[in-house]
């Protein structure tokens, strides 16, 4: 049984109930979206858009996020290759960012 087994989804493969989520967790999505490792930086901006989610309800868009970790676009690309907004958010157990594709 993995820790994703009692976890709830929507379609697109987004956490439905954040309360639900832990950092094991967020190792199995990084996992699932091709991040083997999460370091520090990984860290830094997944823990960002957790506290920023929960304040305000939506998930960080990639400006919000860069702005507030002070981590460069290019940087933050590097780190969450391919969409890094929507890949944390769903890393982070939260819902698609708006203006996400």
């Amino acid at each position: 049984m993995t820790v994703l087994s009692n976890i709830s989804f929507n379609a697109e493969g987004f956490m439905t109930d954040p309360k639900q989520w832990n950092k094991e967790i967020a190792a199995e999505l990084a996992k699932q979206e091709g991040l083997e490792t999460l370091t520090d930086a990984h860290w830094k901006i997944i823990d960002f858009c957790r506290a920023t989610g929960l304040a305000t309800g939506k998930s960080p868009t990639l400006r919000q996020i860069t702005v507030g970790t002070g981590i460069s676009t290019k940087d933050l690309f590097a780190l969450f290759p391919k969409g890094p907004a929507k890949k944390v958010a769903k890393i982070a157990g939260l819902g698609k960012p708006e203006g996400c594709v």
